[in-house]
């Protein structure tokens, strides 16, 4: 919060609290944590989902990968823990970080094996991932700090 000294009628000054940066930093928060939702809705159900149910559509794109059915499953599995983790306090900026080399994977299989069709999706996604990661690095440290106090 920054605090500014206001002159008053009387000839004195007062301290007055800036609540706009206050208010400010709580929209802020809420914005993220909607965004880290909207994202974990996408990767649970529209990416992961068709995946794990064997969508002929995800079937055909892994096929044509060379990665099969166990590939299929292996991406999927990974993109629903990540959406998961996305939602969990602690694990939230390593679950960002983990997606988005996820999505620069799935950035160069579109390049090389589909001729760069769909190649920018991946990269549109990093974007907010990525600002996930660093704007909740601080969990990173909570997340090592549990670690150590189980080993």
């Amino acid at each position: 919060m920054s605090e500014t000294t206001v002159p008053l009628a009387s000839g004195s000054s007062a301290t007055v609290v800036a609540e706009s940066a206050t208010a400010r930093g709580r929209r802020a928060r809420i914005a993220l944590r909607t965004l880290q939702v909207v994202l974990a809705l996408f990767y649970g159900i529209a990416s992961a989902l068709p995946k794990l149910i064997a969508n002929s559509y995800a079937v055909d794109a892994f096929h044509e990968i060379g990665w099969g059915s166990a590939g299929m499953y292996t991406i999927g599995a990974l993109e629903l823990a990540g959406a998961v983790a996305l939602l969990i306090p602690v694990l939230q900026s390593v679950a960002a970080g983990a997606l988005s080399l996820l999505m620069l994977g799935a950035f160069f299989v579109q390049l090389i094996v589909f001729g760069g069709e769909n190649a920018a999706t991946p990269l549109i996604l990093i974007v907010p991932l990525l600002l996930i990661a660093w704007a909740r690095r601080g969990s990173n440290r909570e997340l090592v700090n549990l670690v150590r106090r189980r080993a």
